[in-house]
């Protein structure tokens, strides 16, 4: 009778386990889709709240989802490259091969530069903003010789005008992007090519309609090349 008790008290036991595991995914399928919902209405502190909770409901193979989209929220809508840095780190420690894994070594490298700069207050000019600067000489020197050279003739402008506009027109099979609230070149990169890398890309295929690469405007419609 002894062992006949056992026998029930570990299938009870089983059976109590099997449900409490069960519980437990279906709460943390539900904070995570939760999270997801208020991502893409744009609660972003609501939808971190939601990802925190279901860090603590969760087994470690799940954590690395979790703190990927935390990092993305960090990373690409708040601007906050020293919270991103750390929720990358831990995605890539918790599962180092990865569907995310090439994309969070990747967000790791430019982080870290981006975090340094933050933290040591350095006032580090980027990339698109050297372009941007190197754009406007070039346009600058361009006007000093239109004003040196008064005799130019209207059909030399008229060429040059047409030989621009060419070259600064969209090439066919490029796509179109309206800028939604919390987006960024590197959130536009990686939602078309899966990655942050290609920023520039888009950055330069719209250099007349931004003026800042770090504020876009909603509403605004950008060329996907």
């Amino acid at each position: 009778m002894m062992n006949a008790a056992w026998v029930w008290l570990s299938i009870l036991l089983l059976v109590g386990l099997t449900a409490c595991d069960r519980l437990g995914g279906s709460r943390h399928a539900q904070l995570i889709q939760d999270g997801d919902a208020k991502s893409a209405q744009g609660d972003f502190a609501r939808a971190i709240n939601l990802y925190e909770a279901a860090l603590d409901d969760s087994e470690s193979i799940r954590n690395a989802e979790v703190h990927y989209k935390l990092a993305l929220l960090y990373d690409d809508k708040l601007n906050d490259p020293v919270s991103a840095l750390h929720h990358f780190r831990r995605c890539l420690a918790l599962s180092p091969t990865g569907t995310h894994a090439t994309d969070v070594r990747n967000s790791i490298k430019r982080d870290e530069i981006a975090a340094l700069t933050a933290l040591s207050g350095d006032s580090v000019i980027t990339r698109s903003e050297a372009a941007r600067l190197r754009n406007e000489n070039l346009d600058l020197h361009k006007e000093l010789e239109a004003r040196a050279v008064p005799a130019r003739s209207v059909t030399d402008r008229l060429q040059k005008d047409n030989t621009s506009s060419k070259k600064t027109a969209p090439k066919k099979g490029n796509r179109s992007y309206v800028v939604q609230s919390g987006d960024t070149l590197f959130s536009i990169s990686r939602k078309f090519y899966k990655s942050p890398k290609r920023w520039k890309e888009i950055l330069d295929a719209n250099r007349k309609s931004i003026r800042d690469p770090k504020k876009l405007t909603v509403g605004q419609t950008l060329v996907i090349p």
